[in-house]
């Protein structure tokens, strides 16, 4: 079982612009990627392999790194943090570059179903340099949702000492979904969309407040 049931690789150039550092912690969730769109330079002041457009973060991604959306007949996915748009690979292995370097922390949630998965970090741009730490993945097996089998989430972080400059995203191809990487915590952002409880209780409160408004102009 894959996670895109009919494969298609999509390609694209990449190219290394360097951004300045945030201090604050970045959240890559990969919402508004193209379908199947290599992510490229989306979040590095360029575009991803459609002409798409994104944050300038100074995060570069190789042409293996794909973006899926769960609306597309051939995905095999839910339940993903932040709907509705994954990162995953069909070749080769998914490789991140942030030449500004990150130190704090490191983190993203994952899905796969029967094949572990690993991802290391380095010093050196393009996965090259000293090993500063790695994750291993464990297939989580197939989640709740009858109709997408990889629909159980799992989160992935690490600390670790030096300054890491890129991140390789491994593991079996096609078996490997990743969502809302985040540098500088080593516990992953979920994006604050609010529940549809949380649409009612606004819903109520403002429906309230309507009420005490009319009464007080109420003679």
């Amino acid at each position: 079982m894959n996670l895109f049931k009919n494969a298609l690789a999509a390609t694209g150039l990449a190219a290394a612009i360097v951004a300045p550092a945030a201090a604050d912690p970045i959240v890559l969730d990969f919402e508004g990627i193209g379908n199947q769109a290599a992510i490229n330079n989306f979040y590095n002041g360029g575009t991803d392999s459609l002409g798409n457009s994104g944050v300038n973060y100074g995060v570069q991604f190789g042409s293996n790194s794909l973006a899926l959306q769960e609306q597309d007949p051939a995905a095999n996915f839910s339940n993903e943090p932040s709907p509705n748009t994954i990162m995953f690979f069909l070749t080769g292995s998914s490789v991140l570059n942030y030449a500004p370097g990150f130190d704090t922390g490191f983190s993203f949630f994952f899905t796969t179903v029967g094949f572990a998965g690993s991802v290391n970090v380095y010093d050196g741009l393009n996965a090259t340099g000293n090993l500063l730490g790695s994750i291993n993945l464990a297939a989580l097996g197939a989640g709740p949702d009858p109709a997408n089998v990889f629909s159980n989430w799992g989160i992935g972080s690490l600390t670790f000492a030096g300054t890491a400059k890129s991140i390789d995203f491994g593991g079996t191809v096609n078996q490997v979904g990743y969502d809302n990487i985040t540098f500088g915590s080593a516990t992953p952002s979920v994006s604050a969309i609010p529940e549809p409880s949380t649409y009612v209780m606004l819903a109520l409160g403002l429906a309230g407040l309507g009420c005490v408004s009319r009464r007080r102009q109420t003679p």
